[in-house]
C-alpha cells in the first residue's frame, strides 16, 4: 500500500510538470566580418537577443561560418540574420549550403553592412537587392515610409527624423524588391569624396529598406543600424523584429 501511494504521488507530480516551452521560431544571428568591424556589433547582438526574449523566439549567435553554414545546422533555423557582416565571409561550400537553405524556404535578414558583404557572389547580391557603394558622414535626415503594410512598419511616422550612416547603393540587382523606407536626400548632405570613389546621392528616390520573395525563400534588408545607440531605439527595434518575423514565418501584416 505504501509503495502504491508513493507511486501515485510520483505519477501526479509528473503530470503536474509543465511541458517544455516551445518558442515560436529559431533564428541564427551571424556576425562574421572580413573587412570593417562595426562598433555596433555587440549592441546589435544584445538587442536581437532581447527581441528574442520579448517576442519568444530563439537566438543562436556566432561569427564562425565553419560551424553553422552547412545543411545540418542551417536546417535548425527558420531565418538567418546577417548583422553588420562585411567582406567575403563564406567559402564556396558554405555559399552552396546557404543557397540550398533559402531554396528550401528559409529566411534571410540583412542589417546595414550586409549590403557590404560578398560582392563576388551574384546569388547573394541579388538576394540583398542593392549593394553598398559609398556613404557620407553620419547625419540626421528625414526617413520616409513607403509601405506601412508590412510587419514592424506600423510604428514609424510617415516622415520622421533619424540619424544614421546613409548608404548610397548601386542599382537594384533584383526586379522583385518591395520598398518599405526611403530617406529624403534634400534633408541631409549626401555628397562625399573617398580616395577611390565619390558619392552624390541617389536623387529623388533613395531606398533604405525593402523585402522580396527570393529563390523559394524570403529576404528582408534594412540599411539602418550603424550606430550602437540605434539598437536602443524602440521604433527601429520593432522594424527589425518585423523583418525577422516575416523572414522566419512568411506572415504579413496590414496597418491600413
Amino acid at each position: 500500500m505504501k509503495l502504491s501511494f508513493i507511486s501515485l504521488v510520483a505519477s501526479a507530480g509528473l503530470l503536474a510538470t509543465p511541458l517544455a516551452h516551445a518558442q515560436q521560431f529559431k533564428i541564427l544571428l551571424f556576425t562574421k566580418t572580413a573587412g570593417w568591424h562595426h562598433e555596433a556589433v555587440h549592441a546589435g547582438v544584445t538587442a536581437v537577443q532581447e527581441l528574442g526574449k520579448l517576442h519568444d523566439f530563439s537566438v543562436s549567435w556566432t561569427a564562425d561560418a565553419g560551424r553553422v553554414m552547412n545543411d545540418a545546422e542551417l536546417a535548425k533555423y527558420q531565418a538567418v540574420v546577417f548583422l553588420l557582416t562585411t567582406g567575403d565571409v563564406l567559402d564556396e561550400a558554405q555559399q552552396a549550403a546557404f543557397e540550398r537553405y533559402i531554396r528550401k524556404g528559409g529566411g534571410f535578414v540583412g542589417v546595414h553592412s550586409a549590403a557590404d558583404t560578398e560582392y563576388g557572389w551574384p546569388w547573394y547580391t541579388k538576394m540583398v537587392g542593392h549593394m553598398f557603394r559609398v556613404h557620407p558622414a553620419v547625419q540626421t535626415a528625414v526617413l520616409q515610409v513607403e509601405d506601412r503594410n508590412f510587419p514592424g512598419m506600423e510604428r514609424f511616422a510617415r516622415r520622421s527624423l533619424f540619424t544614421d550612416e546613409w548608404y548610397e547603393f548601386g542599382p537594384a540587382t533584383s526586379t522583385s524588391l518591395r520598398y518599405l523606407l526611403s530617406v529624403d536626400e534634400s534633408t541631409y548632405k549626401p555628397e562625399t569624396v573617398w580616395p577611390d570613389r565619390q558619392g552624390k546621392g541617389l536623387g529623388k528616390f533613395h531606398p533604405i529598406s525593402w523585402y522580396q520573395p527570393y529563390d523559394g525563400g524570403r529576404a528582408f534588408y534594412t540599411a539602418l543600424g550603424h550606430l550602437p545607440a540605434t539598437y536602443r531605439d524602440p521604433v527601429f527595434l520593432h522594424h527589425l523584429y518585423g523583418g525577422i518575423y516575416w523572414a522566419a514565418t512568411g506572415r504579413g501584416f496590414r496597418a491600413d
